[in-house]
């Protein structure tokens, strides 16, 4: 595996090695990159320590869950499920870690799984049969977000407004907010919204001139 960071860690029983491969190939002729133990470990690998160290890494675990599972109260599938469980208490909610998919007719409510399993959606894959939308809805989940790429963020409106898009000046090279992005209500100083410049000086009132120092042989007068 090139890199676990990005990887789907698969989980399961013993008994269902030939659903969980039907999932692994599906995936893996996808594109993604799976973590699946009858592959992977090879001679010479600690094979605990080194599933412990995927389990602590990978993207996504997705823990497959069946009759068998719950017919067998121990097994080293169980270690993972508990190691994948305790990550969770380290990952946000908004960000997705456990992808449980149920190959059988199991019930949600009556299996035998740690709780956080039960706080996510499962998905029912019979057999191990892995349909398109499976593998389309990994491959977002891979991404880590739902926005496409180049999608701009949505635009918060404020009270009073009415979305909608801006009016572009090809010529001029700039944009005007369109008359829908405009208030509801008039704005109270007009169109634009800003208040007029005061004036230098009362319109109402004359220039009153004041008087000056008397010059000498001059008499001097004030205009009221």
């Amino acid at each position: 595996m090139s890199d676990s960071g990005k990887a789907v860690f698969l989980s399961y029983a013993s008994q269902d090695a030939e659903a969980a491969k039907k999932i692994c190939d599906a995936l893996r002729a996808a594109g993604v990159e799976v973590w699946f133990d009858q592959k992977e470990l090879v001679g010479g690998d600690a094979w605990d320590q080194k599933i412990r160290k995927q389990i602590g890494s990978c993207a996504l675990f997705v823990p497959i869950i069946s009759a068998n599972t719950q017919a067998r109260a121990e097994g080293y599938f169980r270690l993972e499920w508990k190691l994948a469980d305790r990550r969770t208490d380290l990952i946000g909610k908004s960000k997705a870690f456990l992808l449980p998919v149920c190959i059988d007719d199991t019930k949600d409510s009556e299996a035998d799984v740690p709780d956080s399993f039960l706080a996510v959606q499962w998905t029912k894959l019979r057999g191990g049969e892995a349909t398109p939308a499976f593998v389309t809805r990994v491959q977002k989940l891979l991404g880590g977000s739902d926005m496409e790429p180049g999608r701009p963020r949505p635009r918060l409106e404020l009270p009073g407004e009415v979305a909608g898009p801006p009016e572009k000046n090809p010529a001029a090279g700039w944009c005007r907010p369109s008359s829908a992005f405009l208030p509801s209500s008039p704005l109270p100083y007009g169109s634009t919204g800003i208040p007029p410049r005061p004036s230098a000086r009362p319109p109402s009132q004359p220039a009153r001139r004041t008087n000056s120092s008397p010059r000498r042989g001059r008499c001097s007068t004030t205009i009221r």
